[in-house]
């Protein structure tokens, strides 16, 4: 049996590089010349606040979230590796990352999604998000979806 844990850290942690890499890879696949657009709301500076599941020992997902009010965090670069999908990784991840905000003082998430991420929507969905109007630099992007949820 498998052995899924967790792993709080930065985005300085080499391990998320790499996932963001493929991340970066997989949206430019499925997206083609839109994240053109996307890729520069994607730029992950440093960020102290970073998940990465590992699978046996190996990385297998991640996410992220930084500020995005007094009040709310936004939920970044969610991805797991193709091989790890379907064990509820994304599911684990994004709960850890839910608890983090939380224990920070946070009240809220808000995230941005891709109209053709049909797993991710599946996944905020069932996890108790949202819809709500695309907020910031989504505003006038056709391919957003955006999402909210109470903490």
């Amino acid at each position: 049996m498998d052995t899924i844990t967790l792993k709080r850290t930065n985005s300085t942690d080499p391990e998320f590089r790499t996932l963001i890499a493929e991340l970066d890879k997989d949206l430019r696949e499925r997206n083609g010349s839109v994240m053109d657009i996307y890729d520069q709301h994607n730029i992950i500076e440093y960020v102290d606040t970073v998940v990465i599941a590992h699978i046996n020992n190996e990385p297998a997902g991640c996410g992220c979230f930084k500020p995005y009010d007094a009040d709310a965090v936004e939920i970044k670069r969610m991805f797991v590796r193709a091989p790890a999908r379907g064990q509820g990784i994304s599911s684990k991840v994004l709960t850890e990352l839910e608890k983090w905000a939380t224990e920070l003082g946070f009240k809220q998430t808000v995230l941005e999604t891709g109209s053709k991420q049909t797993e991710a929507l599946a996944l905020y969905c069932k996890a108790g998000y949202t819809q709500i109007p695309p907020y910031g630099p989504y505003v006038d992007l056709p391919d957003s979806i955006c999402f909210r949820k109470e903490l």
